[in-house]
């Protein structure tokens, strides 16, 4: 990870030549089993699986399966569609590039961001993952935000909740703060990003300052949000609108036994259904990079043009003059490419990179062996995991690929926003969900992924199930099912989903 965030670009170019980086590695989540089509339900619960031979006398989480890494590659379909190699590489060379903020190669950084490349963070346990770890693939880690904050002159302090060994965090303020420093009512929700440019040589006179995060600690008022794995993205885009909801309305009785009632987040223009991010609340995948690019790095693109504020800057007059550096937007479509592949914007090729990446393929033997790990799969099931956390979708015809085109996803979710509970809420409301609601996290990667839940709280599996259960959480029926299973049952499925 060090040397891709220092490494320097082999090739010029940003829009219109290749770049070449170091490779970073990421993860996200791939797995198997049941499929939901359009009118098909999912099968009647089944009883938990007979305990397999002891292990021990208490559930442990085997901890991130240390075998080979097989995320990060493309579709098998890619290589033999026209072109599609062509795009995927292009595409990955794009999600590791670092961004300058003026006068480099690739320009538009800040002037307020989480990091300078979408590799850095999408890291664990190939590029398209989550958050690295120290420890973990140490050849990965450190945690990015710890080697940019001073990067080039910059002038950040590091804030305390960002530590080498700790999550990538984005950071949100659930309420804005009166002008004697406490905590409104008025709700704020929105994304203040950890550094400024300020500093830098490529600044110029721009001396904004970081949030007072120390302040919004104390007051209790910040609240964490960890990067999503992108493996699969393809597959989820395109599972058709009336298979989820043909999915979101079977086994009515079971979930309503459980105490289960997902709902869709929607888009506030079409009114179809949104699907990525922790609250589902981006419909497609350019726009989820558009976002991404313009809120985590601060880079105006043809998605989102406007150099973008912090919350409370917006309030009180919006960004000041000498920190709007660039001609917007940063990033472009390219008019005078020298191949066909370098037309697209960035944000286009970041999409068609993460629309291309295959799935992790799950293990068959580890954690744990064939027998455990099919108990486990089992289990998950006869408890009502399977209600929220769907084992497979059938895509629709696809017109990029046929890796896309009429093939299972097997992504444990059922991309539907569930009532999480006190203990998981967040306060912040994203289209129509509301502050303790997220989507259902896809599993298919989660036996190499390090952190859990949405704000990253917890490194080990088992405790990231627990927390599940609070008050209001839909899932605290499915967890009362886990605790009455006996400790290896347990423990088999514990195993299960690190198999994934």
């Amino acid at each position: 990870m060090l040397a891709s965030v220092f490494a320097r670009p082999l090739q010029k170019s940003r829009r219109i030549t290749l770049r070449n980086f170091a490779l970073c590695i990421l993860f996200i989540f791939g797995a198997s089993f049941a499929t939901v089509t359009l009118g098909q339900s999912t099968s009647a619960p089944a009883s938990p699986a007979p305990a397999s031979p002891p292990s021990s006398s208490f559930p442990k989480d085997p901890g991130v399966r240390g075998i080979a890494v097989n995320a990060g590659q493309p579709l098998a379909s890619v290589a033999t569609s026209p072109g599609a190699s062509d795009f995927f590489a292009n595409g990955l060379l794009r999600f590791q590039e670092i961004e300058s903020v003026q006068g480099g190669a690739n320009n538009g950084l800040g002037p307020r961001f989480n990091s300078n490349q979408c590799s850095s963070c999408h890291s664990q346990p190939a590029a398209g993952g989550s958050s690295p770890n120290a420890n973990v693939f140490p050849f990965i880690g450190p945690n990015p935000e710890t080697l940019v904050y001073s990067l080039d002159g910059a002038e950040n302090t590091l804030p305390s909740f960002i530590t080498p060994n700790g999550p990538v965090r984005e950071v949100r303020f659930p309420f804005f703060l009166n002008s004697n420093g406490s905590v409104s009512s008025t709700p704020d929700g929105g994304v203040h990003d950890l550094f400024v440019i300020s500093g830098r040589s490529d600044a110029g006179s721009c001396n904004i300052q970081q949030p007072n995060f120390a302040q919004n600690l104390a007051l209790n008022n910040i609240v964490f949000r960890i990067p999503t794995p992108v493996f699969g993205a393809g597959l989820i885009e395109n599972i058709p609108e009336e298979t989820i909801y043909a999915n979101m309305i079977a086994n009515s009785q079971q979930k309503q036994s459980l105490g289960i009632s997902g709902q869709a987040n929607r888009d506030g223009n079409d009114g179809m259904i949104t699907r990525f991010g922790w609250k589902a609340q981006n419909k497609s995948l350019e726009i989820f990079a558009g976002e991404a690019y313009n809120v985590e790095m601060g880079i105006t693109n043809e998605l989102f043009q406007n150099e973008r504020a912090s919350p409370d800057e917006a309030l009180a007059g919006g960004l000041p003059a000498n920190c709007r550096i660039n001609p917007t937007p940063e990033d472009a479509t390219n008019m005078t490419p020298s191949q066909y592949y370098l037309v697209p914007s960035d944000v286009v090729q970041f999409a068609m990179f993460m629309r291309l990446l295959a799935p992790p393929i799950p293990s068959t033997t580890a954690p744990g062996g064939p027998q455990s790990i099919a108990n486990g799969s089992r289990n998950f099931n006869a408890i009502g995991c399977n209600m929220c956390h769907t084992p497979a979708f059938q895509t629709g015809p696809s017109s990029f690929t046929a890796g896309l085109s009429n093939v299972t996803a097997n992504l444990y979710s059922d991309l539907l926003v569930h009532h999480m509970g006190t203990n998981l809420a967040d306060g912040v409301s994203q289209g129509a969900a509301g502050p303790d609601q997220f989507r259902s996290a896809p599993l298919w990667g989660l036996g190499q992924r390090i952190f859990f839940l949405h704000d990253g709280r917890t490194t080990d599996l088992l405790n990231a199930i627990q927390q599940h259960a609070s008050s209001g959480s839909e899932a605290n029926s499915v967890i009362q099912n886990f605790k009455h299973l006996t400790p290896q049952q347990q423990q088999d499925l514990l195993n299960f989903l690190r198999s994934l």
